[in-house]
């Protein structure tokens, strides 16, 4: 593949178990009737194969769910990741449409105004975001990255719910929605490290 081979570090993963209907789909190869991977993502789709894989640890066992990965809802790890994304993109379109907010002209000189405890608690999650792609990579382990954007996207659903943004007094309005945005770009950015897609709708 023209890739430098010792800049190349193998991991294997433990034994992987598909599930349908909560039933488990007995495999064999000898027979022929293992599942293939590309099976999978004809099945369920490429973004959550791919999550699926990635949020175990490569020393667990994984036990894929196919009914699990197919569902519209929070169940969903990878439906409920890039819904929150999703769920931004659409603030962002009706904060244009109703009060004129220009997306492109954030500066976050307002952010300082924010003060109550979901929106602390989310700007703090923020902040960690470099020390998790550092950890990911020292120890191999993607699954740190599905934890951490999770845990943001829980975070960002508790200050969408408890902090109105959009019938906020200006200066409180234009901070929660640059703190909207900048949460999108991470969850953006960690899309992006894990090889799935950002939808701007669901």
């Amino acid at each position: 593949l023209g890739y430098d081979a010792s800049k190349v570090k193998v991991a294997i993963n433990q034994f992987v178990t598909t599930t349908v209907g909560g039933q488990t789909v007995k495999m064999s190869t000898r027979k022929g009737n293992a599942d293939l991977l590309d099976d999978l993502i004809d099945d369920v789709g490429a973004d959550a194969t791919r999550l699926f894989f990635i949020m175990r640890s490569k020393d667990s066992h994984l036990n894929f769910d196919v009914e699990l990965a197919k569902k519209q809802s929070k169940d969903n790890p990878v439906f409920y990741l890039q819904y929150a994304h999703a769920r931004i993109c659409s603030l962002m379109r009706l904060a244009e449409k109703e009060v004129g907010f220009d997306e492109t002209s954030a500066t976050g000189a307002s952010l300082p105004l924010l003060d109550s405890e979901p929106e602390i608690d989310l700007a703090s999650s923020l902040l960690n975001f470099p020390d998790v792609i550092q950890s990911c990579l020292r120890l191999l382990e993607p699954q740190k990255m599905v934890e951490y954007l999770h845990t943001v996207a829980e975070r960002y659903h508790k200050f969408y719910q408890e902090c109105p943004i959009l019938k906020a007094d200006e200066n409180i309005r234009t901070a929660r929605l640059e703190l909207s945005l900048t949460v999108r770009q991470v969850l953006r950015n960690g899309f992006r490290i894990l090889g799935i897609s950002a939808p701007e709708s669901m």
